[in-house]
């Protein structure tokens, strides 16, 4: 059925225990995961839910950024390496996650996005995360939105 799953992830509690039970599902179905960490470009205001909570230079902030992916992505695929699933992982640097997600889905060619119904923002609508709305609205290939328990 699917044989290359897309998980991206925020770091998030949800994300994390999204990705694992993506992970599971590709394991059951015998496909490989790509996971995807997307964050806009570094600037010399640092962010904490869209709040600004500090100055640092862009290099820095760049600095921030990549060993957040690192942690991120490591989460990804150290669960991979223990359920047998073959997996890459990829930090990409874009404004609009969504945008992010779709590209990396076209460019490696997956056929599922496997993703958290919302991710750091919180719950921002009523019933689903802007970013994953959006890539609902705009994806040509099959969603799973995970609404599960968050692992700790």
């Amino acid at each position: 059925m699917f044989k290359h799953i897309l998980i991206p992830t925020d770091g998030s509690p949800l994300s994390r225990a999204a990705a694992a039970a993506g992970i599971e599902l590709a394991g059951k179905l015998g496909a490989r995961v790509t996971g995807l960490f997307a964050a806009p470009a570094p600037t010399p205001i640092v962010y904490r839910a869209l709040i600004p909570v500090g100055y640092m230079t862009p290099d820095e902030h760049a600095d921030l950024i990549r060993r957040a992916a690192k942690r991120y992505l490591e989460t990804i695929a150290a669960e991979a390496r223990r359920a047998g699933v073959k997996c890459e992982t990829v930090s990409v640097t874009d404004e609009y996650p969504a945008h992010a997600i779709l590209e990396m889905a076209r460019k490696r060619r997956c056929d599922l996005i496997f993703m958290a119904s919302h991710g750091r923002r919180g719950i921002t609508d009523a019933l689903l995360g802007s970013e994953t709305q959006k890539v609902l609205h705009e994806s040509r290939i099959p969603v799973l939105v995970y609404r599960g328990r968050q692992r700790g």
